[in-house]
């Protein structure tokens, strides 16, 4: 069985040594973006595998729909609370946050122009509940300084994935940003396995 990379930096292809034994397995991916490029969830898709993605940026969502027929795709984010924030989003790129200083980062420092708007959002434990039963084989998290919001939705007593992937450093740099999170995930009963730099 061929296994091609579609990560960034190949997170999908350390996941697979782990699961590849899982006959359709199920993944959610949280900022999902785009399906094909630098996708953690594409390689498990082309292998039979399903999930979630939640994608508020409209862009992406619509590439989401037509890639992905057999996932189900949600245009909204995920947050501690049911609610709306909102979005700073950055065209064409994986950039788009809740983040009003990283958006402005991105700005000062790339050009990067930006528009706002509201996004409804839900916790992870809402979406779960409502379209998901089973094993839950990995959750990636990848949301653009937004990570500890997403985390703080989940309700660990219920809600178990095997394997939680994310992203622990500041968007588009390599200063790490996982101490602001990591105690949630620690107090959920998770261990540290792995830092790949990203």
């Amino acid at each position: 069985m061929t296994f091609v990379s579609h990560a960034q930096n190949m997170e999908d292809v350390i996941l697979w040594r782990a699961l590849k034994d899982i006959d359709q397995g199920f993944y959610i991916d949280v900022g999902a973006n785009d399906p094909d490029f630098d996708s953690v969830t594409k390689a498990f898709y082309l292998q039979g595998w399903k999930g979630i993605n939640i994608e508020p940026v409209c862009q992406w969502y619509d590439k989401l729909c037509a890639s992905r027929p057999r996932d189900i795709n949600l245009q909204l984010a995920a947050g501690e609370k049911k609610g709306e924030l909102v979005i700073y989003e950055i065209p064409d790129t994986g950039l788009s946050t809740l983040d009003k200083n990283i958006a402005e980062r991105h700005k000062k420092e790339n050009g990067h122009s930006y528009k706002t708007h509201k996004v409804n959002v839900l916790s992870l434990t809402e979406i779960i509940k409502s379209s998901h039963e089973s094993a839950i084989h990995f959750l990636k998290i990848d949301v653009e300084g937004a990570e500890k919001q997403v985390i703080q939705g989940i309700d660990f007593s219920t809600i178990r994935p095997w394997i939680i992937v994310v992203e622990s450093t500041l968007p588009n740099t390599q200063i790490e940003d996982f101490e602001h999170w990591e105690p949630l995930l620690i107090a959920g009963d998770y261990k540290y396995v792995y830092f790949d730099g990203l």
